[in-house]
């Protein structure tokens, strides 16, 4: 074993300390291959309504034939704004398996996060989901999106399916109203798309690992989101380490079917690579459109039994305040893997406490197919660590000189393996990577002498709220818009529910300026979870002899507040 590995030593004897992406030709092989030996198992549970590997492998199939159709050149973009529903996995496949290259976007981002995502990736096609479908108008006709497949909740729900589309349009009212009628761009119904489909001819596209397959967005320090270019190996890489690392106790599940709590959504990179992994050992994904719903997700758990539970510090938390949720059978749970954000030792005691299943942190990021650094998966205790690196990842400590620390020395851990991104779409990344080839991923760390990692700090001044990245500078650039704001700055603070939360320091023009007006203006411009929850009101900003905000003055001005 190497001296600078000494991570390796930790590995239980089933977990190899390599992965081959290699032993498959391309992404759509690996899918191919998980349809065929799990055609007759159920994939995906949502609503009550069951989908099958098959029906997804059909769907998908559909799809690319319809893609096809339309004529774009291989390797074009196609965005997919969806929640957690069953035609989001046949949707992101058939878009793949067309020869294009898939963007997911968050259904909740405003006009203005969407339009900069459709421009910066030049997608020409996008899939939305209706309850959504109203920020596209807004912004569509400044994008290059030639086609809109609109798509229904209960598209692919058969007759539950139009109880599901009336309730959410006419009963709870979650569609705003929108008009995407314009000769600009030509707008098709997803159940058209399908039929259609069927009925199209598809060619076999050949691809390699090489190629381009997912562009993720992940939050930018210029205050814009960057497109994280992810290749065919880099995803397939992600889901043979992923598969390998949980193998010690998935091996011994003893039931027909494994079933998998998708509350995750899957437009996030966290639970895409959960997707990957389920897929390759057959679980059913248990699909929650909603985890906001308390009662109602935990209605869904009653209704069978679950054995992997991956989630966030705050879905986790926000599950075991709800009084009714240690009522649950959790005889079946074997696995709860938190990532996304740090979880709290609080919480994963009161998570075993109630479900009797330990709590196992990691770490990964967009950069990564969110694969990187986990805890071992039979550990019965949590340790507050997020783990060692997972199969063919390598880590390194370094310090600003760019040298290697030792170990028990803070520095910025800075990661290489078969699936870490090569750079961003449209920008130079040669400063993201060390000159070893090493990409920096702006976290503090210290590693012990058996490789286990402690998580220290953010060199960056990225905010993470529940598991999702914000960015100081684009809260900045848009909260300068509000009438009366003379100047502003963020930073992330302490919040038991989400982690951390966005405060920020607000200089007003005068007093009518209120923490209701910046509040009502966030929430038009902002996604929700990037909406500063505290809002103070200060003279002046502290800014360096250059004019740069200091924000850890006003991060120690926050603690001494506090204290």
């Amino acid at each position: 074993m190497p001296l600078n590995k000494p991570w390796l030593a930790q590995y239980p004897t089933t977990v190899p300390k390599t992965i081959d992406p290699d032993q498959y030709e391309n992404l759509i092989e690996l899918y191919e291959d998980c349809f065929n030996r799990f055609r007759h198992h159920p994939i995906s549970i949502c609503m009550g309504v069951t989908h099958t590997y098959d029906d997804v492998d059909k769907a998908s199939l559909a799809i690319a034939a319809w893609l096809q159709a339309q004529g774009l050149p291989k390797g074009s973009i196609v965005a997919l704004m969806m929640p957690n529903v069953p035609q989001y996995l046949p949707t992101m496949i058939g878009i793949l398996r067309a020869g294009y290259v898939c963007t997911p976007i968050n259904p909740l981002y405003t006009g203005r996060e969407l339009r900069h995502q459709l421009n910066d990736s030049g997608a020409q096609v996008i899939f939305v989901v209706d309850n959504f479908a109203q920020a596209l108008e807004q912004v569509v006709d400044e994008t290059a999106i030639k086609r809109i497949v609109l798509s229904k909740m209960g598209d692919m729900m058969g007759l539950k399916g139009i109880l599901v589309n009336t309730i959410i349009r006419q009963v709870k009212r979650l569609v705003p109203k929108y008009n995407l009628n314009d000769p600009k761009h030509e707008v098709t119904k997803f159940p058209d798309v399908l039929k259609q489909g069927k009925n199209l001819p598809l060619q076999k596209i050949k691809t390699t690992l090489e190629q381009k397959a997912i562009l993720q967005y992940t939050g930018g320090t210029t205050g814009l989101s960057k497109g994280a270019v992810l290749s065919q190996r880099n995803v397939v890489a992600a889901a043979l380490q992923s598969e390998a690392w949980y193998r010690p106790i998935t091996s011994e599940i003893n039931e027909v079917y494994i079933n998998m709590v998708m509350a995750l959504p899957l437009y996030h990179i966290f639970a895409f690579m959960l997707s990957l992994l389920g897929m390759r050992s057959g679980y059913t994904f248990i699909l929650v459109p909603n985890p906001r719903d308390m009662p109602g997700f935990i209605k869904t758990l009653s209704k069978q039994p679950f054995h992997i539970f991956p989630a966030v510090n705050t879905l986790f938390k926000g599950l075991l305040d709800q009084p009714n949720f240690e009522q649950l059978d959790f005889s079946s749970l074997r696995i709860t893997q938190a990532g996304g954000m740090a979880a709290t030792e609080q919480t994963a005691a009161r998570w075993l406490e109630i479900t009797g299943c330990p709590m196992i942190e990691g770490w990964g990021m967009t950069e990564g197919v969110a694969a990187g650094t986990a805890n071992v998966i039979t550990d019965s205790k949590f340790n507050g660590t997020i783990g060692v690196p997972v199969p063919s990842v390598d880590i390194i400590v370094i310090d600003d000189n760019g040298e290697r620390l030792g170990l028990h020395q803070a520095g910025e851990m800075c990661i290489k393996g078969p699936n870490v991104t090569s750079g961003y779409h449209n920008k130079d990344s040669i400063d993201e990577f060390t000159k070893e080839g090493y990409f920096r991923t702006g976290d503090i760390i210290s590693m012990d002498e058996k490789g286990y990692i402690t998580l220290l700090d953010r060199k960056k001044d990225m905010v993470l709220v529940s598991g999702f990245n914000v960015f100081p500078n684009e809260i900045e650039s848009v909260m300068l818009e509000c009438d009366g704001i003379i100047d502003c700055a963020v930073i992330g603070v302490l919040d038991e529910r989400q982690g951390e939360a966005v405060k920020i320091y607000v200089v007003p023009a005068d007093n009518n300026v209120t923490k209701n007006t910046i509040k009502e203006f966030a929430l038009d411009n902002l996604t929700g979870y990037k909406c500063p929850r505290h809002i103070e009101f200060v003279s002046e900003l502290p800014k360096s002899n250059v004019g740069k905000v200091l924000r850890n003055k006003l991060r120690e001005k926050h603690l001494a507040d506090q204290g």
